[in-house]
């Protein structure tokens, strides 16, 4: 796994591995204007609807996801992203393995 230093230039798909089976995180950042996390999802995982209360961003940086928003189904890809707005229910699904990165916007 590579290692993520501000400042320094980094690959985000470097920083989770996939791991069989499983979700992977990294947060890169934490704080009270919001957070930034790197993810790997193996073939067949996923996150159930939820909803949050930022707008968030998504950004897929290897392999393909499907992504339910408000009852539509979207596939994203390697350089795609998306606003997630507000409020909105949504929830990710692994047809193959992917990565991504969100990034939450508390205001």
């Amino acid at each position: 796994m590579a290692t993520f230093v501000k400042g320094k230039v980094f690959e985000p798909k470097a920083l989770v591995d996939y791991a069989e089976g499983s979700v992977v995180s990294r947060e890169l950042e934490h704080n009270e204007a919001g957070s930034i996390t790197v993810f790997s999802f193996d073939k067949g995982q996923g996150l159930s609807e939820h909803q949050a209360p930022f707008d968030a961003l998504i950004q897929v940086i290897d392999g393909e996801m499907t992504f339910v928003l408000e009852d539509e189904t979207l596939h994203l890809q390697t350089g795609e992203a998306l606003v997630i707005p507000a409020g909105a229910r949504h929830a990710v699904k692994a047809e193959k393995p992917f990565k991504m990165i969100i990034t939450m916007i508390k205001g």
